[in-house]
């Protein structure tokens, strides 16, 4: 006879709650540029339109890092990074490529990685001469950067912070080891690692937002999300627009030379 009472009384299940921002806080983070000059321009315009049609927030601009290298303009997408943190908030965040970059002035074995992995589109976009890149020792490619590349951008680069907590959520470039404090981070780990974080399915302290590892769409995970798109081979730069509980998503896309915006529904 008790057993209609039991039910009644009985626990309810609760979904985990969604996670979410700050009040009265908006947030576009944007993936890995890569030297995609003309992305990085379109995008720029299509988050500043996006949120001027919304209301009024404190907006909060986050760049997931790897600025440089593999695409054409490098020294471009710096100047314009560095340009647009001084009309708003943006947060830079230090990507593996940016690590290698800075490093390979002082250090040969990593100006060998550094080339290795796209630095040569890097270094041909301050203006060093191919033929002369070409012809250089390694010794002398060293000079002709540190001739090349303005002391002003590699403070920026070097003033890129390890990971930015809003709320909710936790951006970094790479990811996390799964299961270690964020204060017992290390910088390998948010710079570098793939797995075991791309395959860790429980929930984090904080929701991760993250690129480094490309995908063809947004990697959508129950503890994290994933916005590398490969702008620099794909054509597809993401940023992920954040207010409350809400993501939407937002792309430029280049196709037969033409760039156009893509709004996704929300997602999450």
């Amino acid at each position: 006879m008790f057993s209609p009472l039991r039910q009644i009384f009985r626990p309810k299940a609760t979904e985990t709650p969604q996670p979410a921002v700050p009040p009265g806080t908006r947030y576009y983070v944007i993936g890995d540029i890569h030297g995609r000059l003309d992305l990085f321009e379109a995008l720029i315009a299509a988050v500043e339109a996006d949120d001027a049609a919304r209301s009024e927030a404190r907006t909060v601009m986050v760049l997931l890092g790897d600025l440089v290298d593999r695409g054409p303009d490098s020294a471009g997408v710096v100047a314009r990074a560095r340009a647009w943190q001084q009309a708003r908030k943006v947060v830079l965040l230090a990507g593996n490529h940016e690590e290698m970059f800075l490093e390979s002035f002082d250090d040969p074995v990593m100006l060998r990685h550094f080339l290795r992995h796209g630095g040569r589109h890097t270094v041909l976009s301050y203006g060093v001469p191919p033929e002369r890149y070409d012809a250089a020792t390694f010794d002398e490619l060293r000079a002709l950067m540190a001739a090349a590349v303005p002391a002003e951008d590699l403070h920026f680069l070097a003033s890129g912070r390890d990971y930015h907590v809003a709320g909710d959520y936790l951006m970094v470039h790479a990811g996390i080891a799964p299961d270690v404090a964020l204060e017992e981070q290390q910088p390998h780990h948010l710079r570098w690692i793939r797995e075991p974080f791309l395959d860790y399915d429980l929930p984090h302290e904080r929701f991760v937002i993250h690129g480094h590892t490309i995908t063809e769409t947004v990697d959508e995970q129950s503890n994290r999300m994933g916005i590398d798109t490969g702008a620099y081979r794909s054509g597809r730069l993401t940023a992920l627009a954040l207010e409350g509980t809400e993501r939407r998503v937002i792309q430029a896309v280049e196709c037969d030379g033409h760039i156009s915006i893509e709004t996704g529904a929300e997602v999450g």
